[in-house]
């Protein structure tokens, strides 16, 4: 998890409340995405791909910020 370790905390965040919340209006693609998922209605491939696209940041600071509070990274930035 050293390249997780190497990326900088505000880059991720930055990162996740940019693409996380493009386009802004009328609705956020991964806020959408995410409804479509649980609906049942994610089919198209280029909405799976916006999914993962949009999802990716908010998935890896998540990831990020477990290890920053159980104590495996030794420096935050």
């Amino acid at each position: 998890m050293k390249w997780l370790d190497s990326i900088p905390l505000p880059t991720l965040v930055m990162a996740s409340l940019l693409l996380g919340l493009a386009p802004f209006v009328p609705e956020p693609h991964l806020f959408e995405k995410i409804g479509m998922l649980f609906s049942g209605t994610l089919h198209k491939p280029i909405d799976i791909f916006d999914l993962v696209m949009h999802g990716t940041p908010a998935l890896l600071l998540m990831l990020k910020l477990t290890r920053v509070f159980k104590g495996n990274v030794a420096n935050v930035e």
